[in-house]
């Protein structure tokens, strides 16, 4: 069983939504904190949002509002609701299933430990 698979990303207008999933092992999804990050390309990562064990979902301002975590337990799947997408939003989206401590301090050199991503493209 692969470790995790993300999947969903693609290439939209400005404006318009997408949703990428992150779907885990069964004991990684019941166990551990999740978190997204973003890099675009020549850029810094990001770390989008985390989701705690506990339910708490932090967003970074950049997104608050437009973007939403939710949770599928019978399929082991985290979702990243993407609305009103902006080009700025073009990047590759990591899910990373860790300790809050962990995910915070992931450095963008090693996102792809946790696989290649998926890859979002906002056109204007």
């Amino acid at each position: 069983e692969a470790p995790l698979v993300v999947s969903g990303g693609g290439s939209v207008e400005a404006g318009e939504s997408l949703r990428i999933s992150c779907t885990l092992s069964k004991t990684t999804f019941d166990a551990i904190d999740q978190g997204w990050y973003r890099q675009a390309p020549g850029n810094e990562c990001e770390l989008v949002s985390t989701r705690r064990k506990d339910g708490t979902i932090w967003y970074a301002q950049s997104v608050k509002d437009r973007f939403a975590v939710s949770l599928d337990a019978a399929k082991n799947t985290i979702y990243l609701q993407m609305n009103s997408l902006r080009p700025e939003d073009t990047a590759s989206y990591y899910c990373i299933p860790a300790d809050l401590a962990t995910i915070s301090s992931w450095p963008c050199s090693r996102l792809d430990t946790w696989g290649q991503g998926t890859t979002v493209t906002v056109t204007s």
